[in-house]
């Protein structure tokens, strides 16, 4: 495993670091967590794993002490010497304050702990605990960071800045809620093992996770969820080799490899997206340029590449969220304004953006439903009642029921949430759908559930053309042709099926060949 080798049936019992037993969490009646028992022990990881939805979340939170909204509680929860619980958060910029520089975010927690020291030492001792935690949370260029405003990061670099932040803290426990979670696979094999480091520390890692090759690479004890229980426990290699439970299986089945269903469609001539020339910057430093990059009419292109490597910032430019750019972006020949506020409303409904954090994008006090339908209204002009059935047919068609179709955002999972928002998307009837990380945030079973929706769309709506931007190869394989972006550039591009198997760029070959090797080579059983 990950953890230094004494795990061994001889090996000395550690006393736990953190502990929950017979947890129940309800809301209005309904359980989200029912009977919920499960030990963290020092240097293990524990991992937590299900469908969107299944508790994990709610599970995790509560060695926090932190619970849903009105919910009724019960069952104890224990944390070892009282000591602080590290937490990394699915949606890392929930967490951190957008009106703080990063170096400030951290320095607040350093400077507590060099209170003791002479004050002539505490300022340059600080910055090196800083330094020092974001370097084990992968984020070298340290000193270049600090000056950065999150809003100025990745959702990558969000999610290690928070890493790093648990790490400062000196959490005996740390819960890693979907820490791999829309991440390239090299990124995602560097983030396996910073978490295998933290473990072999000694720190308890309580591991919330869809990612089955996450699970295998890091995972000593494995506790399956579906609707709020526990249906299956034990060791992890147990539960890769001879899952028990049929829900485990579903879950195992679903992580095989998807067999690539489309071919080379480039034969479509007609453009629908065309850009040129396009050059982007954060306060003035240039972070993306593409020379060209074309889109026909019902095509799929997935756009691909490690956390950081501007595919979020090409799309922002692609729908009008990023105006600082120059180049041409045209759709169907048409200049596109590089703002969203001076793009009319069909230009709006023609472009839908799909975002990687669905609950940031939706209002919290409003039911999902009427939020769906306003895309109807707003940029349609279909009438309330019309719109609202329409909204309804939508959110079915992706799985959603009426029931939850009613409910508040705070009461859906992020899966489901991320159908919401597709459905969303869908109800302005655009001509090109930009989904940013859509599946990054689910689980197996539900990731190739809202793939098998796309490729539905594709046969269903013949002139949709669809942008993923994605950091899986999996999901690419739905793609007919693949841009492939390093460091801002486009290093490559072309039908996706000549391009995965014969990449040409050394980029390409390493992010195919880390996909290829694993997350489970990322550490030594």
């Amino acid at each position: 495993m990950n953890a230094p080798d004494n795990t061994g049936p001889d090996a000395p019992v550690s006393a736990p670091a953190a502990e929950i037993e017979n947890l129940r969490v309800e809301i209005d009646g309904r359980p989200l967590v029912d009977g919920v028992s499960l030990r963290v022990l020092p240097g293990r990881v524990t991992a937590l794993v299900g469908a969107s939805g299944s508790g994990k979340t709610t599970t995790g939170l509560a060695l926090l002490g932190e619970h849903p909204p009105g919910a009724r509680v019960s069952g104890e929860v224990r944390v070892s010497g009282g000591g602080p619980v590290g937490y990394v958060p699915q949606h890392p910029a929930a967490v951190l304050n957008p009106a703080r520089r990063v170096g400030a975010l951290l320095d607040d927690i350093a400077r507590e702990q060099v209170r003791d020291l002479p004050r002539a030492t505490r300022r340059t001792e600080a910055r090196a605990r800083v330094l020092r935690a974001l370097a084990d949370a992968q984020l070298l260029d340290g000193e270049a960071l600090l000056r950065r405003y999150p809003h100025q990061l990745s959702g990558g670099q969000q999610q290690r800045v928070v890493l790093a932040q648990a790490l400062l803290l000196g959490a005996r426990v740390v819960v890693a809620d979907e820490p791999t979670t829309g991440q390239d696979a090299l990124t995602k094999s560097r983030i396996v093992e910073e978490l295998a480091a933290v473990a072999a520390q000694g720190i308890a890692v309580l591991l919330l996770s869809h990612d089955l090759d996450v699970v295998r690479a890091l995972a000593d004890e494995v506790l399956v969820m579906r609707e709020g229980r526990v249906v299956e426990s034990g060791p992890a290699e147990r539960d890769r080799l001879a899952p028990r439970h049929q829900w485990t299986r579903e879950l195992l089945a679903a992580q095989q490899p998807r067999s690539t269903e489309t071919g080379d469609r480039s034969g479509v001539q007609v453009p629908v997206l065309h850009v040129h020339d396009l050059t982007a910057r954060h306060h003035r430093t240039q972070v993306l340029h593409v020379p060209e990059l074309t889109l026909h009419a019902g095509e799929f292109l997935a756009v691909v590449g490690r956390s950081g490597s501007g595919k979020t910032t090409l799309a922002r430019c692609l729908a009008g969220l990023h105006r600082d750019h120059d180049g041409r972006v045209t759709l169907d020949g048409d200049t596109l304004p590089r703002s969203l506020r001076d793009r009319d409303r069909g230009q709006l409904a023609a472009v839908q953006y799909v975002f990687q954090d669905a609950r940031a994008a939706f209002d919290e006090y409003r039911p999902v439903v009427e939020q769906v339908a306003r895309t109807a209204v707003r940029l349609r002009g279909t009438e309330a009642q019309a719109a609202g059935a329409e909204a309804l047919a939508a959110l079915a068609e992706l799985g959603l029921t009426g029931e939850q179709a009613l409910r508040l955002p705070g009461r859906l999972s992020g899966g489901e949430l991320q159908r919401a928002a597709l459905a969303r998307a869908l109800l302005a009837r655009p001509r090109v759908l930009i989904c940013d990380e859509i599946t990054s945030g689910l689980d197996a079973v539900t990731r190739r559930g809202l793939l098998d929706v796309l490729a539905g769309l594709r046969r269903e709506r013949g002139e949709l053309s669809v942008v993923l931007i994605t950091h899986d190869l999996d999901t690419a394989s739905l793609a007919d042709r693949i841009a492939v972006l390093d460091a801002g550039e486009v290093v490559e591009q072309g039908p996706v099926a000549r391009v995965l198997a014969e990449p040409a760029h050394p980029f390409t070959r390493r992010l195919l060949a880390a996909t290829d090797r694993g997350i489970s080579k990322a550490q030594a059983h």
